[in-house]
């Protein structure tokens, strides 16, 4: 496992010891929705605190990771972001938080990012987008122990536009160059992940045979209408590094009684279940080969 500098813990190692200890491959996006709030928790930031302290209590030992979207928390100003740093610390430490905001910009303002995400705020890995090129990277690859999962291909309808246009002399899509140049960054501080859409298997698979090293962070299960099975399966066939599928909305909102944080529990659990007997079969089939 790599280390960073006086032997800390890298971010790879972590998360697969959050994976372990859990049996779980599952990360719950907190992407808080107040209208979609119980009866009882307020409607604004404070709300969204106490409604995320529910959830994490509830779920805590079935995830292998959290995933909050910056801009749940940032349209409310800065209480929402003050809602958001008061969510980091209700994690447990040992289960790695992603910050979900697909930063990415010239070297100075993404290094102005890092120290927001990693230092201010404490996250344990971010989302990026690679448009500007490795240069508006390099501030967040420096440092083995905090993740960056870029942006490869991801869970939207429109995501083909730009996505799949083919490039280079082999035509080869977007997403699988990208896919390649992320194991290049990778090699620096081996805390590179990558964000490939659970709604888009046939090309979830494709990243995975191109790059079974790197993690792959997998949203669009659920609400987005991704197929859990076959997500999983091409995540983790030929896979040697983690997949995690991410689920919000069917979670967190699985009940809108008084009894949502048991309920949330409930499809947690049904999620977990599922991707792990879908785990075991990848690994029984692996072993016969």
């Amino acid at each position: 496992m790599v280390r960073s500098k006086g032997g800390a813990v890298s971010f790879r190692e972590r998360l697969e010891q959050a994976i372990a200890q859990n049996h779980s491959l599952l990360c719950i996006g907190l992407d808080p929705d107040v209208e979609r709030f119980p009866a009882g928790i307020p409607r604004d930031p404070e709300g969204i605190v106490v409604f995320n302290r529910a959830i994490v209590e509830a779920t805590a030992d079935l995830v292998c990771a959290y995933k909050p979207n910056l801009a749940f928390y940032f349209q409310y100003g800065a209480a929402g972001i003050a809602a958001l740093a008061a969510t980091r610390q209700l994690v447990p430490p040992h289960i790695p938080v992603i910050l979900d905001a697909k930063l990415g910009d010239i070297a100075s303002t993404s290094a102005a990012y890092a120290r927001a995400v990693f230092e201010t705020l404490g996250f344990d890995a971010l989302t990026v987008h690679p448009y500007l090129g490795s240069e508006a990277l390099e501030p967040f690859l420096s440092t083995p122990d905090r993740g960056v999962f870029v942006l490869v291909r991801t869970s939207n309808p429109g995501a083909s536009e730009i996505q799949d246009l083919p490039v280079g002399e082999s035509g080869e899509p977007l997403y699988l160059w990208l896919a390649e140049r992320a194991r290049v960054w990778n090699q620096r501080s081996g805390n590179v992940g990558l964000v490939v859409g659970a709604t888009y298997p046939v090309e979830l698979a494709s990243v995975r045979r191109r790059c079974p090293d790197l993690p792959i962070l997998a949203p669009g299960v659920g609400a987005q209408g991704g197929d859990l099975e076959r997500a999983v399966r091409a995540g983790l066939t030929a896979a040697t590094a983690p997949l995690l599928v991410t689920v919000a909305r069917s979670i967190l909102y699985a009940d809108a009684s008084a009894t949502f944080a048991e309920s949330a529990r409930a499809a947690a659990r049904r999620v977990r279940d599922a991707i792990e007997q879908v785990r075991q079969e990848v690994a029984g089939q692996a072993g016969h080969r």
